[in-house]
């Protein structure tokens, strides 16, 4: 992955193979939480489960990898990129924005059930980060706080301190988990900041030094493919278990945190996958365009005023075969992708307006400056260190 130049558009400078990864890793995550959140599903805990039950935790496992291979996305980047507190700010920004607005929006028109409401609501929607509105937010927030250390460190490591440091990362925060027949009570299960430094760290290798299977074509749809292969036959195992013995609940479905083995394998496959992908200009244009919204369709629809009532527009609770199953969901991610696409241009268009409109008052130069000059300096820094 050293050499991913595929699909770079060079009048961008962005690649376009890897940004068409970030859409599709979008839409994965929407339809997690289609079949998450509503209710789709088939329930593990009975020995009876439907045929579009099943299907629908096929789904699940195709999807699984979607954060991870995000904040692959995102660590990939990062890794040779300098703190910015510019970035940071904009960053908050879009989140509080979304998270006011569309949280109070959801509660003024009714999607936010009434009888709910309360104080620790509203905070939540004022403190979108430190109280977890969007869990993977708050993560990737503290992650990019981190990521001044990360990068001395990434820039700092040759190749065997690297593989040994990843070797430790990997070991207690994914592979003891995956292996033992019992909670580990340390487990984030990939919610936090923890696991998302391994991803960075493991974006950031690969970034430095390649990884092999991305050098063999065929390799990486492999990887992907064997490793959603395994979370689906481990859950189906567990479940089989639970069902015959009524032992290990508790874990029946770890193969599908983000933080257990299987799905994180699977990310780096369909990272690859992407790497080889070779995009006609035109199309890679327009991924260009509209990747850098992307962000947006999460922090619209996973809002927690509309969190669990946007899949009732879309009829899962009706769904009833693997044809309406399939059908619904794809329903679901054309339509929150496009109006969540469309919805943050719109924000982007009025952020802009308002830097403009701002631009004159002696405060907001102020400001500007004092942040600038942080920019700067934490940019000479890192270049001095390099």
């Amino acid at each position: 992955m050293g050499e991913l130049k595929a699909g770079e558009n060079q009048s961008t400078g962005r690649l376009s193979n890897l940004e068409a990864l970030r859409c599709v890793a979008m839409m994965m995550i929407v339809v997690l939480h289609f079949l998450g959140k509503g209710n789709v599903l088939g329930d593990l805990s009975k020995p009876e489960v439907s045929g579009y039950g099943y299907a629908a935790w096929v789904l699940e496992c195709f999807c699984i990898v979607a954060v991870n291979a995000y904040m692959l996305l995102s660590g990939y980047f990062l890794s040779t990129s300098y703190f910015k507190l510019s970035r940071l700010i904009k960053l908050y920004l879009q989140i509080w924005f979304y998270s006011v607005l569309i949280g109070m929006g959801a509660y003024l028109f009714g999607i936010y059930p009434q009888e709910e409401f309360s104080l620790h609501y509203v905070l939540t929607l004022i403190f979108p980060i430190t109280m977890g509105h969007y869990w993977f937010m708050t993560a990737y927030v503290f992650l990019y706080i981190f990521m001044p250390i990360l990068s001395f460190a990434v820039r700092g490591m040759d190749k065997k301190q690297f593989i040994l440091s990843l070797i430790l990362l990997f070991t207690v925060f994914s592979l003891v988990k995956s292996i033992l027949p019992a909670r580990v009570e340390m487990d984030g299960q990939g919610y936090d900041v923890l696991w998302y430094i391994c991803v960075f760290m493991a974006a950031a290798y690969i970034r430095k030094f390649g990884f092999k299977p991305y050098e063999k074509r065929g390799m990486s749809l492999i990887l992907y493919l064997a490793g959603v292969l395994l979370c689906f036959g481990e859950l189906m195992l567990l479940h089989m278990v639970y069902i015959k013995t009524g032992a290990l609940e508790h874990i029946m479905k770890i193969s599908i945190e983000y933080n257990h083995f299987f799905p994180f394998i699977a990310s780096l496959g369909i990272v690859g996958v992407f790497k080889e992908l070779r995009l006609p200009d035109g199309f890679g244009k327009f991924i260009n365009r509209i990747s850098p919204y992307t962000l947006g369709v999460y922090l619209l629809h996973e809002n927690l005023g509309v969190r669990y009532a946007w899949q009732k527009l879309f009829g899962a609770a009706d769904i009833d075969s693997a044809g309406m199953l399939i059908l619904r969901t794809v329903e679901a991610v054309i339509v929150v992708f496009t109006v969540g696409i469309i919805f943050d241009s719109i924000r982007n268009f009025i952020f802009k307006g308002l830097n403009k409109l701002l631009g004159a008052a002696k405060v907001y130069i102020l400001i500007k400056e004092k942040v600038d000059n942080v920019d700067k300096l934490c940019i000479t820094n890192g270049q001095n260190r390099d």
